[in-house]
């Protein structure tokens, strides 16, 4: 479906990004993936810090020499450290907003010249149930961000329907990705697990195959909507 196509994966070389990527190529893409750090990833990688403006423009700049275009862009860099409000501290509060919204803006911004000059991009953003249907204690600037990232992408799409560029949101429920297993004990998965309709948290690949449709044409009449892959959670 996707053959042909030039796809850009911030954060793509670990958990949800690598299962994206991966799942993107499988598919017949050409993926470049970034992170703010050298990765060893079997895609092609530029290191770029999407928090930081004229790092995703290089970004861009280096996909299009290398590639000619650039067709999707799947927004997915992101952090996630829990701190209680009482102690979170400025910093805190605008080094998550910088790495998961503000990146958003960037890296939009930076594609939309070459999208709009072909008239075709498809744009995902990785937002969460965390701020689009529920709260999480100790992640009030994480729900924020991913709050303010369901918002981008219904006023983006609006905006850019006119150049043929479809925009549109995927939020994960809880998906065992090694900073979850890292930063989780098997106690508090478990008992996650119980809550779960499905019964079994989910994988990277579960969100790989809903970014996948909406990167296809397959999704050319929907744009400006989140799809929940959560395995029921939010629907209790």
């Amino acid at each position: 479906m996707l053959k042909g196509r030039i796809a850009i994966v911030t954060g793509g070389t670990k958990g949800i990004g690598k299962g994206i990527a991966d799942a993107l190529a499988k598919d017949h893409a050409k993926v470049v993936v970034c992170s703010r750090h050298k990765e060893k990833t079997k895609h092609y990688f530029i290191k770029c810090d999407a928090s930081n403006f004229r790092e995703t423009q290089n970004l861009v700049r280096e996909t299009i020499k290398k590639f000619k275009k650039i067709d999707i862009l799947v927004n997915n860099a992101g952090i996630y450290p829990f701190k209680n409000l009482l102690e979170m501290s400025e910093a805190d509060w605008d080094k998550l907003i910088a790495i998961d919204l503000k990146s958003v803006f960037n890296c939009t911004k930076a594609v939309l010249p070459f999208m709009a000059k072909q008239k075709y991009g498809k744009i995902v953003n990785i937002t969460s149930i965390a701020g689009h249907e529920v709260g999480f204690p100790g992640l009030t600037h994480y729900c924020a961000a991913k709050a303010g990232i369901v918002g981008f992408t219904k006023a983006a799409a609006l905006e850019l329907a006119q150049y043929k560029i479809n925009v549109n949101a995927v939020a994960p429920g809880v998906i065992l990705t090694p900073g979850v297993k890292e930063g989780t004990s098997k106690e508090q998965i478990d008992t996650l697990i119980r809550t779960i309709p499905e019964k079994r948290a989910g994988k990277p690949a579960d969100i790989a195959a809903t970014v996948v449709f909406l990167t296809s044409d397959l999704s050319e009449y929907i744009t400006g909507q989140t799809i929940v892959v959560d395995g029921g959670f939010t629907n209790q």
